[in-house]
């Protein structure tokens, strides 16, 4: 059970989140924080230091859920190439799942922050280090167990597949089409097949 404090500082994150990953960090304002939550300035910063802790916590919770609801699709299966191809699986339908978060918060925020906010930039590379890392992981067990080539370069194609995912959320959101998403997975599908696959 949660206390009133813990609930009030949930209640400002699961409202805030959304908004600081549409609109970005220079562009939502405290009094766009205190209208959304119905909450005063004084409860704001009794919860946050300041705006930028809130963006950061904002953003933690945000990427937080995303990736809880991708380790559970990937824990579907033991088998290390059958959860790469399970992350594929699960970025094909990212593009309706994102859009109730504000959109994906790695890209968004990793935009937003490049040009305004570093302390916000370095939380988001953190992310992406760790997102390449797991993947370089799976590869690596993949390896181990036999299921993938050694000669594979883990962490090379982790980024790879990383970035592939990336530039198609980045296209399906500018262009507001599932093709690029879909056929991305496609293409990260037929690499692990023809690629990875030992």
């Amino acid at each position: 059970m949660l206390t009133k404090a813990e609930y009030t500082k949930l209640h400002i994150l699961e409202t805030v989140a959304p908004i600081f990953n549409k609109n970005g960090y220079a562009a939502t304002s405290l009094s766009d924080v205190t209208k959304a939550t119905g909450l005063t300035k004084g409860a704001i910063y009794g919860n946050f230091k300041n705006k930028e802790e809130l963006a950061v916590a904002a953003f933690k919770h945000t990427v937080k859920k995303l990736m809880s609801l991708i380790s559970s699709h990937i824990e579907k299966s033991e088998s290390p190439i059958q959860k790469l191809y399970l992350i594929a699986d699960f970025y094909k339908s990212y593009y309706s799942l994102s859009k109730t978060y504000g959109g994906c918060p790695v890209l968004n925020i990793g935009v937003d922050a490049n040009n305004q906010n570093s302390d916000l930039l370095e939380k988001v590379r953190v992310v992406i280090e760790r997102i390449q890392d797991q993947v370089a992981t799976i590869i690596e067990d993949g390896i181990e167990a036999g299921e993938i080539s050694t000669e594979i370069n883990a962490m090379q194609y982790a980024k790879r597949i990383d970035s592939m995912i990336q530039g198609a959320i980045f296209m399906t959101y500018t262009m507001d089409d599932e093709f690029y998403m879909k056929d991305t997975m496609k293409q990260i599908e037929d690499m692990i097949t023809n690629e990875l696959k030992a």
